[in-house]
């Protein structure tokens, strides 16, 4: 589907329509006659309205058959939800963009609502990309691989599946079935044996000639075939070639075709869904509990169960069920293909427009039902049994974080339980690759799309406190410079801060040079035992330090936030030490591309060498010309 940033084919007849109330405060008449301004001007043709405020953030994305009858009804704040007339109090100016027909509008207005995330439109909560198998076309010698992201690369997309796990158990089980390679290009090229793969029986080595082009291609076909639902097709020549080579006395190959169809055995048992005859096709079912709205996915593909995921959609209260299922699919499937079939548990008013929109956009028909009988009717009762129980989980462990969130809040001396917590820590090896790292978390859990890593830049080596002011110097400087307000709602309400009395009279003089005194720091250190008591102790900024009793659950729940960013800094930390090892003084010179450099380290042996050299070596070294010899020489001589 396009791009949230690119609606190019759409016609935009684009037009902005403002009226000022008294001041920036919520005022209905106002909101109501910015609205009016609007109605004067406005066509009855399909498109999407944006409703703004007096700072012209968005507040509501909506789409509309025809644009000034839908816009008309908001000037009726009498027939209107508390929640519209709250919107409508905050309006102060539209933006109005046209369509060609209804379904782009419809299309337009996902990628609206993805691109500003209204605080009036059910949201979709997802931080993370689903995860792919791609069967790579692009080479002689096709690799199998996972994928997550833009698909850029040449060849077949198999997927969504719902997790990280689902996708490497089922890649793990189709090399040991297919034996395709999983290694990149550039390491297939540099081969001159066997790696590890194919010792264990996971690939069938064609880096160094071990399976002919021929051989290796009927594996990719039977791939290809088995991930197209086709699995009992390729279970049947499986077994058929293991009784020929059996009856051939071909033990050893008979004991490979064994292996490998107890693989492709795995991956169907692992089916914890049985989907057979059903095709490629989403199963969506919806749960609601005053409110509160859950939403069950299941994905299969070829009959083959791809995995389950819950989703609990933001901002429903007030919304219809069937709005807020509809809004989500066209939200879900603006990163995800849709497949040709996508069954849901009750009837949605824009079913048939949904379709259009969603086939459009791929270029084949999609299909939304509800369905009634045989093996997708038992599919969709499993979904929505799933739905009720995930939701009552997610309900129970609600109240559980908000009984904490009320002990925090108590423990810290806060008005109220926090909405927004940042835990910040930092990681160095005596000064080098210094990051620095913050974690959020809230009522719904760990916010992990709004953790943030700060590459070290000005602090010295070794000076903690120096790095833990550059990170909140860093942090809260953008803050000011985007929400001085404070009404975005990315203000921390409580700052956690991995480390003593130190760090925390670091980063409280740092918010004071920028007349920041209202952010609740909390030290969190190693108590006498380091640690090991499980008793931590907590700094507090008038000079308090005291510790919890070692099984209160608010200092659990306190630990798993300090471990969270801990985690997480270690790892960012690991990933700069690695680029850092894998670096070159090479790669500083100008003009220095790739093939030059490995000339000069492959003639030189080091960096250092090629420093040192003077300029008649470094003309004498292969592949390197009398002009770019001159470079290096003057980059490093200082010429």
């Amino acid at each position: 589907m396009s791009s949230p940033n690119a609606p190019d084919r759409f016609n935009e007849e684009k037009s902005t329509f403002a009226v000022r109330g008294s001041g920036d405060a919520p005022d209905l008449e106002a909101g109501v006659a910015a609205i009016r301004n609007v109605l004067a001007t406005l066509p009855t043709r399909p498109g999407v309205y944006r409703m703004q405020d007096a700072r012209g953030d968005v507040l509501y994305v909506g789409k509309a058959r025809a644009l000034k009858n839908r816009v008309t009804n908001y000037t009726q704040v009498d027939r209107l939800s508390k929640r519209l007339q709250r919107m409508i109090a905050q309006t102060r100016s539209m933006t109005i963009v046209t369509t060609n027909n209804e379904a782009e509008a419809l299309l337009l207005e996902a990628q609206l609502i993805k691109r500003y995330r209204p605080p009036y439109n059910v949201l979709l909560r997802d931080d993370k990309s689903f995860p792919f198998i791609l069967l790579r076309s692009d080479h002689d010698f096709p690799r199998i691989q996972k994928h997550r992201g833009a698909r850029r690369a040449t060849g077949n997309y198999y997927g969504p599946f719902a997790s990280a796990g689902s996708v490497n158990n089922t890649l793990n089980a189709l090399q040991k079935l297919f034996l395709l390679r999983s290694c990149t290009d550039g390491f297939f090229k540099t081969r001159d044996r066997p790696c590890l793969l194919y010792q264990i029986k996971r690939c069938s080595a064609p880096c160094v000639g071990r399976i002919s082009k021929e051989a290796y291609a009927e594996l990719n076909n039977d791939a290809k075939a088995f991930l197209g639902g086709k699995s009992t097709q390729v279970q049947a020549k499986l077994g058929g070639q293991m009784e020929a080579a059996a009856a051939a006395m071909d033990f050893e190959l008979a004991a490979i075709l064994r292996d490998r169809l107890r693989a492709l055995t795995f991956i169907q048992g692992s089916q914890a869904i049985n989907a057979e005859g059903v095709g490629d096709a989403d199963i969506f079912a919806l749960a609601n509990q005053n409110g509160v709205m859950g939403i069950q996915a299941f994905f299969i593909r070829g009959g083959q169960n791809w995995g389950h995921r819950s989703f609990f959609p933001q901002h429903t209260n007030e919304v219809g069920e069937a709005d807020v299922l509809t809004s989500f699919l066209m939200q879900f499937y603006e990163e995800v293909p849709p497949p040709k079939a996508i069954f849901v548990d009750r009837d949605l008013p824009e079913a048939e427009l949904l379709g259009e929109a969603l086939g459009g956009a791929v270029g084949y028909k999609v299909a939304l039902s509800v369905p009634q009988r045989g093996t997708r009717k038992r599919l969709m009762e499993q979904a929505q049994r799933n739905a009720v129980e995930a939701l009552e989980r997610r309900l129970a462990e609600s109240t559980t974080q908000a009984k904490l969130l009320r002990e925090v809040a108590e423990l810290f001396d806060l008005a109220e339980p926090p909405d927004r917590i940042e835990v910040y820590d930092n990681s160095h090896i005596q000064g080098s690759a210094a990051v620095g790292a913050m974690v959020v978390a809230g009522p719904e859990g760990f916010r992990k799309g709004q953790y943030r890593k700060f590459n070290i830049k000005q602090a010295q080596t070794n000076d903690d406190f120096g790095m833990m002011r550059e990170v909140f110097q860093r942090r809260f400087a953008r803050a000011q410079a985007e929400d001085p307000d404070r009404d975005s709602g990315d203000w921390p309400d409580l700052v956690l801060i991995d480390g003593g009395r130190g760090q925390l009279n670091a980063c409280k003089a740092i918010l004071e040079e920028m007349g920041i005194e209202d952010v609740c720091l909390v030290g969190i250190a190693k108590g006498p035992m380091h640690g090991r008591d499980g008793r931590e102790v907590f700094h507090m900024l008038d000079g308090r330090e005291f510790q919890l009793p070692v099984n209160a659950p608010v200092l659990f729940y306190l630990q798993r936030l300090r471990d969270e960013v801990h985690r997480f800094v270690i790892g960012a930390h690991r990933d700069k030490r690695s680029k850092a090892i894998g670096a070159s003084p090479l790669d500083e010179v100008p003009g220095i591309g790739p093939a030059r450099k490995k000339a000069l380290l492959m003639h030189f042996g080091t960096g250092r060498a090629v420093r040192n050299a003077s300029l008649a070596d470094l003309q004498q070294a292969p592949g390197v010309s009398a002009a770019v010899a001159q470079q290096v020489y003057d980059f490093y001589h200082g010429r």
